[in-house]
């Protein structure tokens, strides 16, 4: 064990085991834990997995995951580069967003990711991300683009990529969030 960072990443997720903490379990194929460097100095934050993510246990691989892919890409890093989880490991029926029952049993393993990995640079995609993460009611549209702060380390609130595949004039104010990031990942 790394004293330095807590409990491993390993550890977290021996931990979850084959959860059965929330109902959420009673619809996944997979346990979505996180994937990417475990000593990234950048991790994406999401809401939970969708039907794709379900069926290949990995955050961000449908649509919405090659757009991340294309941004982070456009930031001069790879995906093997960052740290990418969600808020909750399972699915939601329907894609609903998780309820707050649901979060609340979820959250302390995404925090245990956050404290082992200790990123310079948190990026929340969406609302829930950023809403759940940091304990506010503020809204995306309102947040997105502005530092925040979660136990020492710099969150940027910015829409889900889902968002800007619906809104793709939503894509210039990300990347206008993204170079803010890179600017901060430049002095880390």
């Amino acid at each position: 064990m790394d004293q330095k960072h807590g409990r491993t990443l390993e550890e977290i997720r021996a931990e979850i085991g084959d959860c059965k903490r929330c109902r959420l379990c009673e619809g996944r194929t997979n346990i979505v834990f996180g994937v990417g460097n475990p000593h990234a100095k950048l991790m994406f934050v999401g809401e939970a997995p969708g039907r794709d993510e379900d069926k290949q246990g990995e955050p961000f691989v449908g649509r919405a995951g090659q757009l991340l892919n294309k941004i982070i890409e456009a930031m001069k890093m790879k995906r093997e580069d960052v740290y990418i989880g969600n808020i909750n490991k399972c699915r939601p029926p329907e894609n609903r967003p998780p309820q707050p029952d649901e979060v609340a049993t979820c959250i302390p393993f995404l925090q245990q990711q956050i404290a082992f990995i200790k990123p310079k640079v948190i990026v929340c995609l969406g609302s829930t991300a950023f809403q759940h993460l940091l304990k506010t009611e503020n809204k995306i549209s309102h947040s997105r683009g502005q530092w925040f702060e979660f136990e020492g380390i710099k969150v940027m609130p910015t829409y889900h990529p889902a968002f800007l595949l619906r809104n793709p004039d939503a894509k210039k104010p990300v990347w206008e969030d993204m170079q803010k990031v890179m600017k901060v990942l430049k002095t880390a």
